[in-house]
């Protein structure tokens, strides 16, 4: 027969740091082992020392299938479940070890820990006590102590956060609530009270972390999921809301508030994200009606009416109906300041208005909440190019028509001023000089509106004609009649001889 000591010694031989120490004065001669579940148990050790869990896990299933009374591949399974970070699941079996096996300190001492992680202070400071009363080590009997003393904070902590929260004092209960939880990770119940704490002041957002493990830690937690579910919804993150309230319907499909909940942030979620293939395919009237949907079938939640309208601004200023853009947009800045969407739409509005420095103003304002976006730079330094731009010569106005104008438009402007300004029309020597200088202008425009190429350089701050940003040659308009090389769209043979070819 092999005695206790060396049978405790076999089986401690090749322990890792990470396990907890059992008990070395336990009692039982072969404590219980048969030669299968001893080679089980031998398996499981090794494949724990190499750190593979689920293998040595699966052998200690199978340890305690051949013997389900030896305690000790309990504990030696609750050490694995407690490395896989399964606490539930390791209480378990440590409750079983203390069950078969009273005077195991070891494993009440470390069920003990647990239960206070989980917010259960009674049984907590129970599993101390008896330790304490179980002629524990003195290592044993320092860490019961000290363990007990704490739950008995924790005990009285968790008292007063109570009558706080009852009082409806919900600061002073979450000053409570903070103490406890940096001992008691694991209390779901704790961490639902002060997220209850969070959405009573006001700030539901500093609920969801709570919320969120308290789902975890609590099985079938509903509640948690349809308050995780509401609280996204508040904030307009109505793609989080729609996948929490689904892992409340996953746990009871006919969970009234769920299913109620689910139905109305499941059409809103269909409706924005219609509206945004739409803005994806260019058909911006299309998404700004289906926005104006949106803010009729939530007409309760503000945040919802804001993100429509700050959509719709975009949609106005991408289908450049710049007026409206600039109205709408400001509407929703008034409301969020440092929305960084709303303002780089407005300033592109402004500059279809060819407000250039207030477009400056909304591109710099943005760049302090999001210094890093690209956009937003490259939009400053053209607002910047077309600010520069303007205080020279401006195509646009030159033909009296609007950066969105269209080309039969722009040619339509050009015949009509050209006929007006033809040098032939004067006799007076120093109007016909004025009026080759309009005209030559009003030319030139024609040139770069008309020609796809140029008019995208110009639009982006650069004038395709301007001699300091063109090499290798100057504007062709303003070198003089008798200097034109080439094609002269002008001239019928004589140096102030016009003709007018339209196109």
């Amino acid at each position: 027969m092999v005695s206790a000591r060396a049978c405790v010694n076999k089986l401690g031989s090749a322990l890792p740091l990470l396990l907890v120490l059992w008990d070395l004065h336990y009692e039982g001669a072969e404590c219980g082992i048969n030669a299968e579940v001893e080679k089980q148990l031998e398996m499981g050790k090794k494949l724990l020392a190499a750190g593979q869990l689920a293998d040595a896990l699966s052998h200690f299933h199978a340890a305690i299938e051949g013997d389900s009374d030896n305690y000790f591949a309990y504990y030696r399974r609750a050490t694995v479940y407690l490395a896989m970070g399964k606490s539930k699941a390791a209480i378990r079996d440590l409750s079983k070890v203390v069950e078969l096996k009273q005077d195991f300190t070891s494993a009440r001492l470390q069920r003990g820990q647990l239960l206070l992680k989980q917010g259960k202070f009674d049984e907590a400071g129970e599993d101390f006590r008896k330790v304490l009363l179980s002629n524990p080590n003195d290592k044993e009997e320092t860490d019961a102590r000290s363990q007990l003393l704490k739950s008995d904070e924790m005990q009285r902590l968790s008292s007063h956060a109570q009558s706080a929260y009852r009082q409806g004092d919900y600061y002073t209960a979450i000053g409570f609530l903070d103490e406890i939880l940096d001992v008691s990770v694991w209390a779901a119940e704790l961490r639902e009270l002060r997220a209850e704490c969070y959405i009573m002041q006001g700030e539901p957002g500093k609920a969801i972390s709570d919320l969120k493990a308290a789902s975890k830690l609590k099985s079938d937690n509903t509640e948690a999921f349809y308050k995780l579910s509401t609280i996204y919804y508040q904030l307009g993150d109505h793609e989080l809301s729609l996948s929490e309230v689904r892992e409340c319907l996953k746990l009871d499909q006919d969970h009234k508030e769920c299913f109620s909940h689910y139905k109305q942030v499941k059409k809103v979620n269909k409706q924005i994200t219609s509206a945004e293939e739409l803005i994806q395919e260019g058909r911006y009237q299309d998404a700004i009606d289906k926005y104006k949907t949106v803010m009729k079938t939530e007409p309760e939640v503000p945040v919802y009416t804001t993100r429509a309208n700050e959509r719709i601004c975009h949609c106005l200023s991408k289908d450049q109906q710049s007026v409206e853009a600039i109205k709408l947009c400001s509407e929703v800045l008034q409301l969020e300041r440092d929305n960084v969407n709303a303002l780089k739409d407005r300033a592109e509005a402004y500059l279809l208005e060819e407000q250039y420095e207030e477009a400056i103003q909304d591109y710099e304002a943005a760049k302090e909440y999001s210094d890093n976006d690209q956009e937003i730079l490259e939009g400053l330094e053209r607002a910047q190019r077309m600010l520069k731009q303007s205080q020279k010569r401006d195509y646009y106005k030159i033909l009296g028509v609007k950066r969105n104008a269209r080309k039969q438009e722009i040619v339509k402007a050009y015949r009509k001023l050209a006929m007006q300004w033809h040098p032939d029309n004067f006799q007076d020597e120093e109007e016909k000089k004025k009026a080759e200088k309009k005209f030559i202008d009003i030319a030139a425009a024609k040139e770069v509106l008309t020609d796809p190429e140029m008019r995208r350089k110009f639009d982006a701050g650069e004038d395709p004609l301007d001699a300091e940003s063109q090499q290798g040659g100057g504007n062709p308009f303003h070198r003089g009649w008798n200097s034109w090389q080439g094609f002269d769209p002008f001239s019928s043979g004589g140096p102030f001889k016009f003709k007018f070819h339209f196109n």
